[in-house]
């Protein structure tokens, strides 16, 4: 590794972090081999990490590690194979995908078992001795049950403890708890073990560049945060759609569905990018601070008032990408009567001076015609009595934020046509990443997992802004506990349910078209 790549997924002037070992338990599950994986050989290739990293992937799957290193391989060509998703590859680099397999050692164990964490103990305190290193970063790559069990693990083996041979971290996958009292009782039980800034609070959206780019946008240019308020926005519009169904994961979507999914976190973090006061630094805890002020002032409702304001609706079979799909009923593990919201749009409304009447409403669902995550910041209408006897309306200026696939910001504003009269026309003038910076696509993990090496906590949820994202929810979900607001179909591939427009047609206003 003594070239860089040509296009590296970050900075060429990144520095190497510090030497660490990551522990990765949930080492054979899905979001290692589709994501982390990917993501830890790209920071390979761009020579971001430290000659002195290592990886131990702990697992109940019995393997050794030779064995180990096979099946990665293997993961990585397949993925590579299948094409598409977030890892963008074509081949699999020899040199660099060496380098970190040759880094790979693996421990066969329950994660309820004592003995596990004594043997993973003593296989760090082996490398501390070795490399004189003792950071550990402990990744919870698990399901959901298992977060606060492996916790407790760690800090009764001693793991989680802080020596001036290194750091420990760990990093907690979502969905970060399933309501408001679950999310404070896994909060507690992590606090217990480690303190706040050793836990990072991971969110795979907020490691993608437009997402970063917003803070930037924002402030760090004068054209536009003097008309980022109230008296010149009318609404915000979130999306995330998803052309994938639940696939093989109807166990766990049956409990938990599109709202509990996204919103608390990866939709509320989107939003509070963009509705935030400006932070008085870049320090990790003062943007966090402004980022939790924002959800915790999301206007409280009933439940009876919130289910009004809330739609959810689950997909029936149809037609994705040209391919069919199964109704949501018929997916594996999933139950035949199910009343589980594979679609959700809302509408909020944030009571601070900035963002009074404002309203910001939010998107989700699987199995619909396009994949996009996008913000559509909507503003007021300019004053059309000069234009009246033109041909062509004077329509308000958008602008988008484009999270995925091709990264990047469009503003939409009026022009004159050429010709002898006057005609009004939309023209959009479209920013890509791909166009200016030529950086290889990646898989949003790189920044995050860089970030937690480094221990910079930025794009990393605090305690409280979790619980404050719950709180905001909370009401739907008990409205929809007791059976209020009806459960609406739609037809995979198409848009989601007819409720979603009618949810934005009362405040006069419409979804930006996904085609």
């Amino acid at each position: 590794m003594d070239d860089k790549p040509a296009h590296a997924v970050l900075p060429a002037h990144t520095k190497a972090a510090p030497p660490s070992t990551v522990v990765i338990f949930g080492a054979s599950g899905d979001l290692t081999k589709r994501l982390l994986m990917p993501a830890l050989y790209n920071l390979a290739n761009d020579q971001a990490l430290d000659d002195k990293f290592q990886i131990i992937g702990v697992d109940l799957v019995k393997n050794d590690d030779a064995g180990y290193q096979k099946y990665l391989t293997d993961s990585m060509n397949s993925l590579i194979a299948e094409g598409g998703g977030e890892f963008a590859a074509t081949e699999l680099e020899e040199k660099p995908w060496n380098w970190l397999t040759q880094r790979v050692r693996y421990l066969s164990g329950d994660f309820g078992n004592v003995g596990t964490f004594n043997d993973l103990k003593d296989m760090i305190d082996a490398r501390t001795e070795e490399t004189g290193s003792g950071n550990a970063v402990f990744y919870l790559a698990v399901a959901p049950r298992f977060f606060g069990v492996v916790a407790e693990q760690l800090g009764a083996a001693g793991l989680l403890d802080e020596t001036d041979h290194g750091f420990r971290r760990i990093v907690v996958e979502k969905p970060f708890g399933t309501d408001l009292a679950s999310a404070k009782a896994l909060n507690a039980q992590l606090l217990k073990v480690a303190s706040e800034k050793q836990i990072f609070r991971i969110d795979h959206f907020l490691g993608k560049e437009t997402v970063q780019n917003i803070m930037v946008l924002r402030f760090a240019n004068g054209l536009f945060e003097p008309t980022w308020s109230r008296d010149h926005i009318d609404h915000v519009e979130i999306t995330a759609a998803e052309t994938v169904g639940v696939e093989k994961r109807g166990r766990f979507y049956e409990v938990t569905g599109a709202l509990r999914d996204m919103v608390p976190n990866h939709m509320f973090q989107l939003l509070a990018m963009i509705a935030m006061e400006p932070p008085n630094s870049f320090d990790a805890d003062a943007i966090r601070t402004e980022k939790a002020k924002v959800i915790e002032a999301i206007r409280d409702l009933s439940p009876e008032e919130a289910v009004k304001n809330a739609v959810r609706g689950q997909y029936t079979a149809g037609m994705v990408r040209g391919q069919p799909v199964n109704a949501y009923r018929h997916e594996p593990d999933v139950d035949a009567h199910s009343n589980t919201e594979t679609y959700v749009a809302m509408k909020f409304l944030i009571d601070n001076w900035r963002w009074s009447g404002v309203p910001f409403f939010v998107r989700t669902g699987k199995s619909m015609g396009t994949r996009r995550t996008e913000i559509v910041v909507q503003f007021k209408r300019a004053p059309g009595v000069l234009f009246r006897h033109t041909t062509g309306e004077v329509e308000p200026n958008m602008m988008v934020f484009r999270i995925q696939p091709n990264e990047g910001v469009s503003i939409r504003f009026a022009a004159k046509v050429p010709g002898r009269e006057v005609q009004i026309s939309e023209v959009n003038m479209d920013f890509r990443y791909s166009d200016y910076f030529k950086s290889e696509p990646s898989t949003g993990y790189e920044t995050l997992i860089y970030d937690v090496l480094t221990g910079d906590q930025t794009l990393f949820q605090r305690a409280d802004n979790i619980e404050a994202g719950w709180k905001a929810v909370q009401p739907i979900l008990d409205g929809w506990a007791r059976n209020e607001g009806p459960l609406e179909f739609y037809e995979a591939g198409s848009n989601g349910p007819e409720g979603s427009d009618e949810l934005l047609e009362r405040d006069d206003c419409k979804w930006l078209p996904l085609e």
